[in-house]
């Protein structure tokens, strides 16, 4: 017996149509966050980030939290690849880039109303590459007064996943 035959293949119609279901829910719920994160800037008193976007206020404390994990490289890589998904999607996103220093440039006009996408495609990337508990913890320690629900993703909070959070964080201290 070929042990292949008897692994989903995503050509069976119900399979397709549940992960796509699944996918759509997800990204969903990271472009909610996202829409959350972009107000809970907008509404900060930020006069000496004054030339920033809400969106690259959001993005800078992202890179700020992650170039620890990641590195400045890795942040930059990890975000030039969220604002290749987000164009797909979003084509007045067109004219933005992802700089050296990992910093967006070009978030003006018409590429202002996809800021909640490129966000949510972040967000997606970081729960693939850093892991669903590490991602929901870096975000609840970077907005922990953000109004609302806890962040979830998956409908899951920072709660559900307190002790592996925990170990997340003794990680990352002992790096520093």
């Amino acid at each position: 017996m070929n042990l292949s035959s008897l692994m989903p293949c995503g050509r069976c119609p119900t399979e397709s149509k549940s992960t796509e279901t699944m996918r759509r829910i997800r990204a969903r719920s990271t472009h909610g966050l996202a829409e959350r994160l972009i107000a809970y800037e907008a509404a900060l008193d930020r006069t000496s980030q004054e030339g920033l976007s809400d969106t690259c206020r959001v993005c800078e404390r992202l890179r700020r939290a992650l170039s620890t994990l990641l590195g400045p490289n890795g942040y930059r890589t990890l975000m030039a690849r969220a604002l290749i998904r987000a164009k797909r999607e979003a084509p007045s996103l067109t004219d933005v880039k992802v700089n050296d220093d990992g910093s967006i440039e070009g978030l003006t006009g018409k590429a202002t109303e996809a800021n909640a996408v490129l966000i949510a495609h972040f967000v997606e990337l970081m729960e693939t590459f850093i892991g669903e508990t590490v991602t929901v913890w870096l975000l609840n320690d970077i907005w922990p007064d953000l109004p609302g629900a806890p962040i979830r993703i998956r409908g899951r909070n920072r709660d559900d996943h307190h002790d592996l959070a925990v170990e997340a964080q003794e990680v990352v201290q002992t790096r520093d």
